[in-house]
This record gives structure tokens, sequence and C-alpha cells, in this order.
């Protein structure tokens, strides 16, 4: 039997009911917020990662799935969506067109991760980018719109964690105060934060490893060295998450994967979640585009986990996500003829019914009609052909009422989008 691979994962019929509630509330706030669909590609060359996100990560050199494609060229399977985003902003000069511009994307991504509970190697992101404003408010704005998407799925214990990276000035000159604090605290660390140390110091301070964070507690702040400008935006973006009641708290470690941000880097987390408690993170990257070819465009966004959501979603979202609402129980000779072509005409006008076929009997299809956790069952068997009518029984509290057949679905269209 061949199996599945590991850190992939099936997403079952019972399980995507729950998928298309959450991504449905993540399409309805992007719109809301005037963000509009994009859809990138799976792959893309492996230089467009290595140049946006930074050859020296993690992702790129040890997580990435790259192969050569039949001409030699290195592709590699998308590990985020902002790289692929921003190479379709520039390849179709979306910059000569009126900005901002706001994109969302869904879709999975690939990383050679250890799978675990809400980190695969095949996931699924929601995410948005937001192109041609430096304006604080339009980080103001994404976190907002990540924010309401999350409080509205009524996911609980959420933390909002906000930094400022500063500008790429700010961190140059940074980086050399940090790395001597960490020059000797050298030896307390592990050997993954030692190989980082000259490369990318930042990215010490992001390690999960206790005896890590316990040197580098005292490791001095990069919001501390933020240039007037650098220090200006950050307020601005602290005094307006006040102003529209969104709770935040400073986290000097944010510092963020990737090495294009800069400025305002946030996560909201939620101790739901355990050691992996990230449920979206974003923040601004003015310097990305240009970087990748394009023209000098700042841009902010974020993206989120969808399996981390599906993880923390209430199970009160959950339980009429797979309702039918009409299970049509026929049987008998001319009730089964009547009853197919009422389950058709029911479900030409969008209302949601079934009925299993290999049921014969009114009892048989009762007990289908419990399993398949139907509201109404819709009884027509031989006699309620005669009389030209139905039975209609409410599963639940086996209240019963005889409707007409003739017109019987304009009446239950009435009480379906009327309830």
């Amino acid at each position: 039997m061949i199996k599945g691979i590991k850190g992939v994962k099936d997403i079952l019929p019972e399980e995507t009911p729950q998928w298309r509630f959450i991504e449905d509330a993540a399409r309805r706030w992007a719109l809301c917020y005037g963000y509009q669909e994009i859809r990138i590609p799976i792959f893309e060359l492996t230089a467009l990662f290595a140049r946006s996100i930074g050859a020296g990560t993690d992702i790129v050199e040890k997580e990435m799935y790259t192969f050569p494609d039949r001409d030699g060229t290195s592709l590699s399977l998308r590990p985020e969506g902002t790289a692929g985003t921003v190479r379709a902003f520039i390849e179709h000069n979306r910059a000569a067109d009126p900005l901002p511009q706001k994109y969302f994307y869904i879709g999975p991504m690939f990383r050679h991760e250890r799978p675990q509970a809400g980190r695969l190697r095949q996931f699924h992101q929601f995410g948005v980018e937001f192109f041609g404003t430096s304006d604080p408010r339009a980080d103001i704005e994404v976190i907002a719109l990540l924010w309401r998407l999350l409080s509205d799925l009524a996911l609980s214990n959420l933390t909002l964690e906000i930094n400022s990276l500063g500008s790429s000035g700010d961190r140059a000159a940074y980086k050399p105060i940090l790395l001597a604090f960490l020059r000797h605290q050298e030896s307390r660390l592990c050997a993954n934060c030692r190989r980082r140390m000259d490369r990318n110091p930042l990215r010490v301070l992001d390690c999960k490893v206790l005896d890590c964070r316990a040197a580098t507690e005292l490791a001095p702040k990069l919001t501390d060295h933020l240039s007037p400008d650098a220090r200006a935006h950050f307020d601005q973006v602290l005094t307006g998450l006040v102003a529209i009641g969104i709770p935040y708290r400073l986290n000097p470690r944010l510092v963020r994967g990737l090495d294009y941000y800069c400025l305002t880097s946030f996560e909201i987390t939620s101790t739901h979640l355990g050691a992996q408690n990230a449920v979206g993170a974003g923040g601004r990257y003015d310097g990305l585009v240009k970087t990748l070819g394009g023209p000098s465009v700042p841009a902010v966004g974020f993206a989120v986990g969808l399996e981390r959501v599906s993880l923390m979603l209430p199970e009160a979202s959950l339980s009429s996500l797979n309702e039918c609402l009409y299970y049509v129980a026929a049987f008998g000779e001319e009730g089964i003829k009547l009853g197919f072509v009422l389950l058709d005409e029911l479900r030409g006008v969008g209302i949601s019914a079934q009925c299993d076929y290999r049921a014969t009997t009114l009892k048989g299809h009762l007990r289908q009609a419990d399993r398949s956790k139907c509201r109404y069952a819709i009884l027509l068997g031989d006699d309620e052909a005669a009389r030209g009518s139905v039975i209609l029984r409410n599963l639940e509290s086996k209240a019963q009422e005889e409707l007409p057949l003739v017109g019987l679905t304009s009446i239950l269209k009435t009480r379906s989008f009327s309830s």
C-alpha cells in the first residue's frame, strides 16, 4: 500500500467544511478592507526565494523543496507567498497603475520541517500584501485586518506582539553592538546560534532554546537604537492601535525569520498552540520590491497559518458546518419515483438535500437521516404519493406536519432562506 508523504496531510470530507469556513471568513475580511485576490504559482525560480528571503536563512538553506527543471534551471516549491506576489507585481508592471494596491492570497506552501501539530511540510496560508505607501496607517490596517479576522473566528487567548526592526541603517549600526554582547555569551548558546552570530546576529534573539533565551535576556534592544524617523513611525503605529482598541505587547525579541523585513514587525500568538504559538505574523518590507528588480515601492503584509487556525476553531463554530438541511426519505414504488424528482428540485433551487439510495424502508431512511445529521426528513411513501403530499419531520423534536407535494420546493425555500 502506498501511503501519503510524511508531513503532508489529507484534508478529509468531514474536515473541509471548517476549512471553507475559515477561508470564507478570510476572503470576506480581505474584501471588506479593499484587498483583491491574486493567485501565484506554486513553484518559482529558486533565485527568487534566495534573493528575497535571504540565502543564509534556514528556509533557503535547509527547508525548501528544490529541484532542477529539464533544462537544468533550479526551481523551488514556494515556502511563503510574499516573494511570488512581489515578483508578479514587478513582472506585470503593477507599479504603473494607481497606488496603493492591495492583494490577498490563499493556498499551500512547502517547507521541509519536522512535522508537528500545526506545522506540516505542506501547509496553507492566507496572506495580504499592501503596496505603495510608507504611512504607518498601512501597518495598522494590516494588523487590524488580521486581528479582526482571528477575533471573528472566536479564537481564544490571542496576543498581539510587536517590535520595530528599524531601517537598514539602524540594523547596521545595531548589529556590532549586539554581536559584542553575544561574544560574551557564546559558550551558553546553541550550535545553531553560534553559527548565526556572524552572518545574522539578530536571529539569535529569536531562538526558542531555553538556554539561548536565558543567555540573551539582557541583550541590548534594537528599539533603543532606532533613528528618529524609525522611532516616529513605530510610535505612530502603537498610537494607532490604541486608537482603534487593539491591545498589544512589546516584544524586543521579535525579529522574524525572513531577511526582507524592516520597521514594524508583529505576530499574533496563542497559548492554545503550545511551543509553536504563532498563529499569524507579518511586517513591513519597504526594500523588497527594489531588491527583486522593481522600482522603490514600500510594502507591508502578513500571513496566517490555516492549519493553526483550524486547530483553534471553537467547537461551537464547527457544530453546523457539516449540516445538511433535508433528507428525502422516499420508499415504495411511487414514492421512490416522486422522491427522486423532489430531491433534484430541492437541489436545483439551492437547498441542501440528500438521500441514501440503498435504503428501501422508512426505518432504514430515518436511520440514515440521523447519521447524516440532517435537520428534517421529508417522508414520501406510496400513501403520501397517492394523497399528493409529504410528511415533514423535525428530526430533533420529532414534530411532524403534512405539506402539499406540489409547490413544496417553494415552501421550503422560503423557510430555509428566512431562518
